[in-house]
């Protein structure tokens, strides 16, 4: 797999470390690589064409980020959905969104509300599909919009750093039949609050979307003991 970089940028190495955690990053969202995967720098460094140095500063990086686990003399290895995090993560998660989403229908505008609009078009496509994977991806576009409707991007950045437990849990979900229409139709009733400019209408739709997976995490505990700690 080749890294991109940009043309005549002079440090390759942090480029492709950047490049290198993304990609990984993903893959263990999407449970692509699953929990317990061993990671080795030297296979890791083959597969993206970098010497080691970049592959270990981005198994650095997902360490901090509590998706990696470096075990000296055992090796490296995906780290288990750390459950315990996961409530705490999710309040701050609610807080934060439930803030942005009423900001965005007190901001609300035609040009918002039809990039709301093209992604659940999108969504009903890769649910359609039964694309997780793309279905995860314009979920996470649907909540990125509602922060630059409300003018309030960093905001969104914050969360994604927070939620990378939940997404590794959520994932596990979204092939639950029903689960992705579910999740259209919660995102439908943001979307019509946020259009109606009910800032607190906007919020308790927000908080009804939040709060469904927590229940779920007991099920996939025992539906997927492997890959919880």
């Amino acid at each position: 797999m080749s890294i991109p970089l940009a043309a005549g940028q002079p440090l390759v190495r942090v480029t492709s470390a950047a490049a290198i955690h993304r990609q990984l990053q993903a893959a263990i969202l999407a449970l692509e690589l699953p929990p317990g995967t061993a990671l080795q720098d030297k296979l890791l460094s083959v597969q993206f064409a970098v010497s080691r140095t970049p592959v270990r500063e981005a198994l650095i990086r997902l360490a901090e980020e509590g998706l990696v686990e470096i075990r000296p003399q055992s090796g490296t290895f995906v780290s288990r959905i750390r459950a315990e995090a996961i409530p705490e993560a999710q309040d701050i998660r609610l807080a934060l969104e439930t803030m942005t989403v009423k900001r965005a229908a007190r901001a609300c505008s035609a040009e918002g509300l039809a990039k709301l609009d093209r992604i659940l078009a999108r969504q009903a496509q890769t649910a359609a599909a039964e694309d997780t994977t793309g279905f995860h991806e314009a979920d996470e576009a649907f909540h990125e919009a509602i922060g630059e409707i409300a003018g309030r991007p960093t905001t969104w950045r914050l969360i994604r750093g927070v939620k990378l437990q939940i997404d590794r849990a959520r994932r596990l979900t979204l092939p639950v039949p029903g689960r992705m229409a579910q999740v259209i139709a919660e995102h439908q009733a943001i979307r019509a609050a946020i259009a109606a400019q009910d800032a607190a209408a906007a919020a308790r739709a927000m908080t009804a979307h939040l709060s469904v997976l927590l229940p779920d995490i007991a099920r996939l505990r025992q539906e997927h003991p492997g890959f919880f700690a």
